[in-house]
């Protein structure tokens, strides 16, 4: 899944921009010899991808310590690496190898040193601890009489969680960006349905370790944006409730995914992907094909293009580009998908390093060449495949280019400091 022992010595820097900064504070300047005590995540998709990951790395050449973060994400390789083929596709209501509360403090851990750039690191096992107070909470509301019917128990679980706790969704347009992570969660007991499907499961699960639990309880995980997460036997599910169920590898996704859209830096234009926002802020597709645009997403598009290139980030819902690599990069560590090795490469585009984007834009081609892939036919593909195929020119021809003219500024978002929360 991951490799986490430290890389040879490089003979130069792999992360070195083309173009000198006028601004030292954020310059990429040749990455330093690593201790032998370092460690580099390296992504390991396929038997073919060994391409190393680019965030930790191009930080600490801009002079911010990733220690912190560095270590997150080796304990987020270390739980997920426990997962079986089967465990991955099970009900999160099931006792599992991988805890998956600990996973996800884990990715807290790693956002939160990379925007707060403290030395202490974020305290994943007091909140591991109060995640299990929690179900030790709801023990003097139990009452022997749920035992006469499933429906009984649930409710109470969801009275004690929803009504007596407070937990709540969170308003979706926009999700606060401290709905996304469990330690957030916990303190303001507001967030996302994949956190509080999470906290609902890890109930269950400390209700079964004790022996209360005793039918075969199910999560009905909502798909629209305002329905509570909520219990029900699955011995009386319908076959309604199947598309319902949250598995543990896909509630680790959506995690991720949902910081991955709220911190995405082009956030006009929500009908396009995120991978066709960013192809439209480089240029990289036929503007015949936005006919439909209107005048103020044009103007947001410049916009946000604008605060990208100068570095400016005043407001968290502007988009985050460290927050958005990271969750990129643990999505591909996460789970075999092409399309996120795309997305990763026109980040890292919009970056300015672009023989890393080259690099996994043309692992992309070679897992999406493959004959097991399916094509697909709709008409945002299409766009997609345009886009890629722009990009993956305009990229050789930027390589190939011998003493190119620099731009006026660097491109120093990475470094740049943003409201944690």
């Amino acid at each position: 899944m991951c490799s986490l022992t430290p890389s040879p010595l490089p003979t130069s820097s792999f992360f070195t921009l083309p173009f000198p900064s006028t601004f030292s504070k954020f310059q990429f300047c040749p990455l330093p010899y690593p201790s032998p005590s370092s460690s580099r995540v390296v992504c390991h998709v396929s038997s073919n991808c060994n391409l190393n990951f680019v965030l930790h790395d191009a930080l600490d050449a801009s002079g911010i310590d990733t220690t912190q973060a560095r270590e997150a994400r080796g304990q987020f390789c270390s739980q997920i690496g426990r997962f079986t083929d089967i465990e991955k596709e099970s009900s999160i209501c099931i006792n599992r190898c991988v805890d998956l509360g600990r996973t996800a403090l884990y990715i807290a851990a790693e956002d939160d040193s990379l925007v707060s750039h403290s030395s202490v690191p974020l305290p994943v096992d007091d909140f591991v601890a109060r995640l299990d107070d929690l179900s030790m909470d709801y023990c003097p509301y139990y009452i022997r009489e749920y035992d006469s019917s499933p429906e009984k128990f649930l409710e109470s679980i969801e009275r004690f969680l929803y009504v007596h706790k407070g937990f709540r969704r969170a308003n979706a347009n926009p999700l606060e960006s401290r709905a996304l992570y469990l330690h957030s969660v916990l303190t303001h007991r507001s967030g996302s349905s994949a956190m509080l499907s999470l906290i609902y499961s890890e109930i269950l699960k400390m209700l079964r370790l004790w022996g209360l639990l005793y039918f075969d309880a199910e999560i009905f995980f909502p798909r629209d944006a305002l329905t509570l997460p909520k219990g029900y036997h699955k011995q009386k599910s319908k076959e309604s409730d199947q598309a319902h169920i949250m598995t543990s590898g896909n509630l680790l996704a959506e995690i991720l995914n949902d910081l991955k859209h709220a911190f995405w830096p082009f956030q006009h234009d929500q009908n396009k992907t995120l991978f066709l926002r960013a192809a439209n802020a480089a240029n990289c597709i036929d503007r015949s094909d936005f006919a439909g645009e209107s005048g103020s997403q044009i103007a947001s598009a410049k916009a946000a293009q604008h605060r990208l290139d100068r570095g400016v980030w005043t407001s968290v819902r502007f988009g985050d580009m460290r927050r958005s690599l990271s969750a990129c990069e643990r999505l591909i560590l996460l789970k075999n998908d092409a399309n996120e090795l795309r997305d990763y490469s026109i980040l890292l585009y919009h970056c300015g390093l672009y023989e890393q984007s080259l690099q996994y834009l043309k692992k992309y081609q070679e897992l999406k060449n493959l004959p097991t892939e399916v094509p697909s036919t709709d008409s945002l593909s299409n766009l997609e495949d345009d886009a890629v195929d722009n990009l993956t020119t305009r990229l050789n021809l930027i390589l190939m280019e011998q003493g190119w003219s620099p731009p006026s500024y660097a491109r120093n978002f990475l470094g740049n400091n943003s409201e944690p929360w």
